[in-house]
């Protein structure tokens, strides 16, 4: 008897690309009910399933059921996105599909979703969904936190339905209408949901009886135009590009109430045009940081409701610039004001005067602010004992002092509500993450997980590297045994601000020891500039961005070769967005070093991306041109800075990238072609600056595998 064939094994470019980095099957966006009682994330069904369904899960038992289906819902797994709905996935990197977000009332009891442009809302406790009726497209609802409401934004409106009543929703109305073309209400410029982390442009009040509502005129921003050369009948599409030097939106807020009265909030706009934070709770008035231009100035401002006005409540001022953190600033229930600062050389936590934490801990984010605590995200600071490379860890911190929750080497974060708290925790020895569910610090229940298990694991070795102790990372083929050759060597960083890639997860090295499973020495150098550390060690990069950088990477490399089997005569490096910019720093600037770039998606002139990114590590380009001159790959003149020497480079770019747009690669290779440097380039039809598409995304990891064996040859 013949026994049936078994299964081919996918290979880990397939998986990696059908699993979407195995990010698919991972349970996130979680809720907690203030109750306790139970917890609202997505999911989807399994490792290799885009469509997220919203789930809920009972606290104390741990049956999970499903609260809204995408597919029941439209009847169909096929979506229809708007242009606006796609932009707001751009900027939040979601690749996903089916319920990609959602919003809850106060009680948790009620969500609302989008699906293919419709206002959906669901009852948790009950399992059952609807839809209402709504013009659309329909963007980012969010029920009142009394749950008698829902506003969302569409066509620029901001819209509010009730969510009571009859079934056809008398008294949907629009609350704030466009008055021009490039006038928007409720939603967030591209500034704020690219560089700000402020992907919201509406926020309601705790009575419910009124909303705060940003309007953005986009009319001062420059015109852009996206093409598609693949597709020569199809119009280019129109975007607004703030690119540095060049004006921004123009960004008001008004406090609008459900009676339709509308009554703008009055700040400094001209000293402090950036709308970086809106928090409003009962704790307390409604609180904005507004930063300069510049971004060393920033006013946290209490507001006024009912006429408009705003006070001073604190200002920060930096000589390099204020970073902004996620879950601050906000009031704690006895309103005070709870921030993270720069003091002293460390990243604390404060709240009211005084500051709670030293230089022991680096903080990363406010997680959640309780009567008695507050719940942090933090690494090892400069003082540390024993800094923990590539760890992150939740903290309770209080008047009492520092209490870590999170107690197995990894990276960990959490939300939390009242007593319960969703731990979610990623290791080094085993892949994906855990999520287990707490009440008062002691395990109830746990969420299930479902991502597609790697067909590989990596093989790595966290340790620092000379004498700046750059954290790094280092993996070697899987069957490489002590005795066997020297390696050709693989730079696989991303190495610039807020992209860390040195991190205690097994998850954040499979491609990187894929690659070394293909015959090389892969090293993972998080330099200067990147984030965890201390702010010094991520604002010594001002004005200055490139020369750090590369430097770093050069430091590291020569510091472990005396421990790893590195070939220094062939030595490569790849890398995407900030990471592809420094790849064609490396092949541009140091030959002497680097023999072969794959250079994916790269800012070339650093003139041409955003304004509040740029415009933070090197000032304004009107004010000093010679530092983007500098800091720059290519310039008006061709290329910048490069050495006589050649080193071979892949450049490869998505032609549909909005935020670094495909000019950058073009005018890299015209620069390249004009002194005669050999390089190739992959234009990628149709991608964005992500590459979800399952085809590209397998194949340009073949494809760069290629390029590097002929360029630096294979394992010997």
């Amino acid at each position: 008897m013949t026994s049936a064939p078994q299964p081919v094994p996918p290979t880990f470019p397939r998986q990696h690309a059908r699993t979407l980095r195995f990010s698919l099957g991972a349970p996130r966006a979680f809720t907690v009910a203030p109750d306790g009682g139970h917890v609202a994330f997505l999911r989807s069904r399994s490792g290799t399933d885009r469509a997220q369904l919203l789930w809920v899960v009972d606290t104390a038992t741990g049956e999970e059921r499903i609260a809204a289906d995408p597919v029941a819902l439209l009847g169909t797994a096929a979506e229809e996105l708007s242009a606006e709905e796609r932009a707001r996935r751009e900027r939040s990197r979601e690749s996903s599909a089916g319920i990609v977000g959602y919003a809850t009332d106060a009680a948790a009891e009620i969500a609302a979703f989008a699906l293919s442009g419709r206002l959906f809302t669901a009852e948790l406790r009950a399992g059952t969904a609807r839809e209402l009726p709504a013009p659309g497209p329909v963007i980012d609802p969010r029920p009142s936190p009394d749950g008698r409401h829902v506003a969302y934004v569409s066509g620029g409106a901001l819209r509010v339905a009730p969510l009571t009543g009859a079934e056809d929703a008398p008294g949907d109305r629009a609350l704030a209408e466009p008055e021009a073309e490039q006038v928007t209400h409720g939603l967030a410029e591209f500034i704020a949901a690219e560089e700000m982390g402020r992907t919201r442009g509406f926020w309601w009040s705790p009575d419910s009886t009124r909303l705060l509502v940003a309007r953005v005129d986009e009319s001062p921003v420059r015109r852009w135009w996206i093409a598609d050369p693949a597709h020569p009948d199809k119009e280019p599409v129109s975007v607004r590009y703030p690119a540095a030097g060049t004006p921004n939106a123009e960004v008001r807020l008004f406090v609008t109430g459900l009676d339709g009265s509308r009554t703008e909030v009055d700040w400094d706009r001209g000293r402090y045009p950036y709308l970086a934070r809106v928090h409003w709770s009962a704790a307390g008035a409604p609180l904005l940081l507004v930063q300069s231009r510049d971004q060393r100035s920033q006013l946290h401002l209490a507001v006024d409701p009912d006429g408009g006005s705003t006070r001073m409540v604190h200002a920060d001022e930096d000589a390099d610039w204020l970073e902004l953190l996620p879950g601050v600033p906000c009031w704690s229930p006895s309103g005070q004001l709870v921030r993270i600062a720069d003091e002293g050389g460390a990243r604390v936590l404060t709240v009211g005067e005084r500051a709670l934490t030293g230089a022991q801990l680096h903080l990363r984010a406010v997680l959640d602010v309780g009567a008695d605590d507050v719940l942090v995200s933090a690494s090892a600071g400069e003082e540390a004992p024993e800094p923990e490379i590539g760890e992150v860890h939740v903290y309770r911190v209080s008047e009492l002092g520092v209490e870590r929750l999170s107690q197995e080497p990894g990276v960990h974060w959490a939300v939390r509500s009242g007593a319960v708290t969703v731990l979610v925790s990623a290791r080094l020895a085993e892949p994906g993450a855990e999520v287990r569910i707490l009440r008062d610090g002691k395990r109830t229940a746990g969420i299930s997980s479902y991502p597609d298990r790697p067909v590989l694991s990596p093989r790595v070795r966290l340790l620092h590297a000379g004498a700046r102790k750059i954290p790094c990372a280092v993996l070697l083929p899987s069957d490489w045994r002590e005795g066997d050759g020297p390696l050709p060597v693989l730079l696989d960083p991303y190495g610039g601000p807020h992209g860390q890639r040195v991190q205690a997860a097994h998850n954040a090295y499979l491609t990187s020891q894929w690659f070394a499973d293909q015959g090389f020495a892969v090293l993972v150098a998080d330099g200067r500039g990147t984030p965890g550390r201390s702010p010094a060690w991520e604002k010594s990069v001002r004005d200055r961005l490139a020369e750090v950088v590369l430097q770093d990477q050069v430091d590291a490399l020569h510091a472990l070769a005396g421990e790893f089997p590195f070939d220094l005569g062939r030595v490569g490096i790849r890398g995407w967005s900030f990471g592809g910019y420094l790849a064609g720093l490396a092949a541009l600037r140091r030959p002497d070093v680097f023999h072969a770039a794959v250079v994916g998606a790269p800012v070339t002139d650093l003139r041409l991306y955003d304004t509040h990114y740029q415009e933070r590590y090197l000032g304004d380009p009107g004010a000093q041109p010679e530092v983007y001159t500098a800091n720059s790959l290519i310039g008006d003149e061709g290329l910048v800075g490069a050495a006589a020497e050649h080193c071979p480079m892949m450049i490869v770019h998505g032609l549909a990238d909005d935020n670094v747009v495909v000019a950058h690669s073009l005018r890299l290779s015209s620069a390249l072609l004009a002194q005669g440097r050999p390089h190739e380039v992959l234009p990628l039809s149709g991608v964005t600056h992500m590459t979800p598409q399952e085809q590209v995304a397998e194949n340009l990891l073949l494809l760069q595998v290629d390029f590097l064996k002929r360029s630096l040859g294979g394992r010997a």
